[in-house]
């Protein structure tokens, strides 16, 4: 049923994706015009949509869960440094490729599936893995881009979405709601995440040449680790882990912070290599080429957890 549900919404978000696609592709806009909806994205939805996930009532059971989230993304990220560092003596990763295979594109994608596929009282759960990725990525994720060992401490804590999950955590633990209107404001801009971060991708493909980008052998090894290795090799671990067996809802709560693995690659791996120079049309590839095949991939993989 989850796996139908799940099939079901990425085909809605890749639908909205190619309204995206076509709009540039007649001309009504530019793909550079993506940058709007990616500052929009950064800065006002994904914020009011972590927020919004935090905006329930408060219960020792739901704490008790969100702990085991953030439990459960820390031991998939540690998971994935151990096994992209070790595959790196195999397949000698470039810092694009290391970026690309531990960050995935979890804060555009798994809230609104989430949404859809669980419901929206689960997006508390996927905000766990959201404030443990949001760290590492400004951390580590920058300082490979980059190419430094050094760590912009300024730049982590000024980061609105994690700055957005610690306000949403505190309100949480001290049983405190915004106000009414508010409320209501921070749910509709949050509920616009997924159409939003879709008709950017679409923008984003339309100004990409998919032929020459899918010739290269190198992209298909990253895209498949991406897509199919890593995750699934993860999904068997933490199957086996006991995590799941902390909780009553241990099972769902771990199939949310890993149906944040099977998604692309991070949209911000992109972001940061246009900022500093760095291999951008590698990185802009990996990032289509993961997108366009998670519709096959992610529906494979949930199977195979609740095989």
């Amino acid at each position: 049923m989850i796996t139908l549900l799940l099939t079901k919404q990425i085909i809605q978000l890749f639908l909205i994706m190619l309204c995206g696609y076509l709009l540039v592709k007649a001309g009504l806009l530019k793909s550079s015009d993506s940058k709007v909806l990616s500052i929009m994205i950064v800065y006002v939805i994904c914020p009011c949509t972590i927020l919004n996930a935090f905006q329930i009532a408060y219960t020792p059971e739901t704490a008790g869960n969100f702990i085991l989230s953030f439990t459960a993304a820390a031991v998939i990220h540690a998971l994935l440094f151990i096994l992209v560092y070790l595959g790196s003596h195999v397949f000698h990763f470039t810092s694009i490729e290391k970026a690309s295979l531990i960050y995935s594109n979890a804060g555009n994608l798994i809230i609104p599936l989430v949404t859809a596929v669980l419901g929206e009282e689960w997006v508390i759960y996927a905000s766990g893995f959201m404030v443990v990725q949001l760290f590492i990525i400004w951390t580590h994720g920058k300082s490979l881009v980059e190419g430094k060992t050094s760590f912009d401490m300024h730049s982590i804590l000024t980061n609105v979405n994690l700055i957005a999950c610690l306000i949403g955590l505190v309100m949480f633990l001290l049983h405190l709601q915004l106000p009414s209107l508010l409320k209501d404001t921070v749910k509709s801009l949050g509920g616009t995440i997924g159409p939003v971060s879709m008709m950017m991708l679409g923008m984003i493909l339309a100004g990409v040449d998919i032929v020459k980008m899918m010739k290269g052998r190198r992209i298909w090894l990253i895209t498949f680790l991406k897509m199919v290795a890593l995750p699934a090799l993860i999904i068997l671990i933490m199957k086996f882990s006991g995590l799941a067996n902390l909780s009553a809802d241990g099972q769902t709560i771990l199939y949310i912070s890993l149906m944040a693995t099977m998604t692309p690659s991070a949209t911000t791996v992109t972001q940061m290599a246009q900022l500093y120079d760095r291999e951008v049309s590698y990185a802009t590839a990996i990032n289509t080429v993961t997108t366009l095949v998670c519709l096959v991939t992610m529906p494979l993989l949930t199977m195979l957890y609740y095989l």
